[in-house]
């Protein structure tokens, strides 16, 4: 059992923005078993492996998520936890490798009674109401198989009705009829009994229109789940709030700048391309004390080692010369989205662009304040290749939906280092400039 009588959350996360309304915990980027153990004997009641499958192909995905549960195994018998919830963190727009990595997980760690779809994350504006999940897109409640995700071209799916999704992404293999649908109205009167029945690794959609919703379900989970059922779930990130229940963190999110060391002006590094992020870009750029360096990614699509080798150095000259004037270098890679004949290939170039762009962090000067990660598969690489990191605290949200993590006092070249984790697809089109705004306000 764990500390408070509480199981232990841990969660596998497909990009590193999951921990987007929680805070003082560790996000580990390995998962060897020693580093799991770390997360486990942490005092928080949750922790994040950060596993970037949403980056992977299919079969990757699946080879990465069994690895952690397999090591995952070892830690929670080396240190006696036998009290824990497992979840599949994931896209608030049902992009992901579902049902791929819950069937990994329930294989490797076993006979779960249920598997709860949970995709509400209210600080994005993401509701889900009589199983039909939405996005509020100018506080108009959109289905989210009308929107730019439905048509991601590696996640592609046709429903928002998430019965009717499970059946498209299991093909089948669980049909619409048989999901177990915990409506709003349940949820609110209470759902302890109905948990308590499930088994068999039952397939559950969940609504939820506020954070109060899935509190109160949170509260039934983990009776449910005190009274020895075991539970899966495949969700967004407002679930992980009501079930790690957590006070104020500890700094408010307009006084972050706080953290920033010795006020010195800081770096942004934009890999997301979503029709949000531009926007959030152009707004950026506008503010005083940003200079903007576009990074033409198609140059990489010679996969030359020489073309890459002379874009960085191009890249570091500008980013270093930006630097000595006592501005922010904002990076952003060429926002025209390049066509490809295959996912494959398109999976492969966006590595070789991710590769890039590491380099560019491995390369910033040492002495910048913060820096800025837009963009999920970006953030996650900064922190794992680019910032080498094993694990990192998490500080807190600077903006709803964005988290602010910090290196480690003995990171060899930014140690204290602030790093704010940007999802692509969260904020309105001010947000990138309101987080800058926030870092620099003492400057």
């Amino acid at each position: 059992m764990t500390k408070n009588n509480k199981p232990k959350i841990i969660v596998l996360d497909d990009d590193p923005t999951g921990s987007q309304t929680v805070h003082s915990c560790l996000l580990l980027m390995r998962w060897d078993v020693e580093t799991l153990r770390l997360g486990l004997r942490d005092d928080a009641p949750i922790f994040f492996v950060l596993t970037n499958t949403r980056s992977l192909p299919p079969e990757s995905a699946a080879s990465v998520t069994k690895e952690v549960c397999q090591n995952l195994k070892v830690a929670l018998a080396a240190e006696g936890v036998t009290d824990f919830l497992v979840v599949s963190r994931s896209d608030s727009t049902l992009r992901g490798h579902y049902p791929i990595e819950t069937d990994a997980i329930a294989q490797e760690l076993g006979s779960f009674d249920a598997h709860f779809l949970v995709p509400a994350f209210f600080e994005g504006g993401r509701i889900t109401r009589d199983s039909v999940h939405y996005l509020m897109i100018d506080g108009v409640p959109t289905p989210v198989h009308e929107t730019e995700f439905a048509r991601d071209s590696v996640f592609a799916y046709h429903h928002s009705y998430l019965p009717k999704y499970v059946e498209e992404k299991t093909q089948g293999g669980i049909a619409e009829s048989e999901v177990e649908r915990f409506l709003l109205a349940d949820i609110r009167t209470g759902s302890l009994e109905r948990l308590l029945q499930l088994t068999g690794n039952q397939c559950c959609v969940v609504d939820g229109e506020t954070q109060a919703d899935l509190n109160r379900f949170a509260v039934d989970i983990l009776t449910a789940a005190g009274q020895g059922k075991r539970f899966l779930f495949r969700s967004a990130a407002s679930i992980l709030t009501a079930l790690a229940a957590l006070p104020p963190q500890p700094i408010a999110a307009e006084n972050m700048a706080e953290y920033v060391r010795q006020g010195k002006p800081g770096a942004v590094i934009v890999g997301s391309h979503v029709k949000k992020t531009t926007q959030q870009l152009e707004s950026l750029l506008q503010v005083a004390g940003t200079v903007g360096i576009e990074v033409n990614v198609s140059r990489l699509l010679d996969n030359q080692t020489d073309t890459a080798t002379t874009l960085l150095s191009e890249v570091l000259d500008q980013i270093h010369q930006v630097h000595n004037t006592s501005k922010t270098p904002v990076v952003y890679t060429s926002r025209q989205e390049l066509q490809f004949p295959d996912v494959t290939t398109r999976l492969q170039f966006g590595l070789r662009v991710s590769r890039l762009l590491m380099d560019i962090v491995q390369g910033l000067p040492s002495d910048i304040g913060f820096l800025i990660s837009k963009g999920g598969i970006t953030s996650n690489d900064v922190l794992s290749t680019g910032l080498e990191l094993t694990s990192a605290r998490l500080l807190g949200q600077i903006l709803a939906g964005c988290s602010m993590v910090i290196t480690p006092s003995d990171h060899p070249q930014f140690p204290h280092l602030p790093v704010v984790l940007f999802p692509g697809n969260v904020g309105d089109a001010e947000a990138l400039a309101t987080v800058y705004k926030r870092l620099t306000k003492n400057t």
